[in-house]
């Protein structure tokens, strides 16, 4: 069975699809771009947390405080979650999202890690502020110009799937 395809309508088809899709892929390149306010919130948790664990608590208070500090990202993230605009219902994540979330935290993780290692030999308090204070800058630092290199790779991914599915 073959039917005819009016060019014209079929322009107009995609461009009505096409124009909702570029809406997101801006929405998810201004998240990226402005708005630090989460960059610097998260921050801020993990410095009151690292510099919490050099109060030599119990292990019971670490448990409590390491439920307090998931249970506030959580939180901060279903914040940010919903002040977005436009709901990304089926963007998905890339590759270079996904390595820019593996290469954060392992380099967040192993700037804490070595930070607490180098000053492991002075008093607890004053070595955690010091970790603490090294990991956030580390974070904040790399967080802010991956997210919107990785950003970019949504909206490229997109136009490349637009144009192998005119090339079929």
């Amino acid at each position: 069975m073959s039917t005819s395809v009016n060019a014209e309508q079929a322009w107009r088809d995609l461009q009505r699809i096409r124009v909702p899709q570029e809406r997101v892929y801006d929405e998810v390149e201004r998240s990226a771009a402005g708005g630090s306010g989460g960059t610097w919130a998260t921050a801020v948790l993990m410095w009151l947390f690292l510099a919490g664990l050099g109060l030599d608590l119990p292990w019971w208070g670490v448990g409590l405080v390491m439920a307090l500090y998931v249970a506030l990202l959580g939180a901060l993230a279903v914040l940010h979650n919903r002040r977005s605009r436009v709901r990304l219902h089926h963007t998905h994540c890339t590759r270079r999202m996904f390595g820019t979330f593996v290469a954060g935290a392992v380099v967040t993780g192993g700037t804490t890690l070595l930070s607490g290692h180098l000053v492991d030999s002075l008093e607890p308090m004053s070595a955690s502020l010091i970790q603490a204070t090294v990991s956030a800058t580390v974070f904040v630092l790399f967080v802010g110009p991956t997210s919107r290199w990785a950003a970019g790779s949504a909206r490229g991914r997109g136009i490349r799937t637009a144009g192998e599915g005119a090339d079929r």
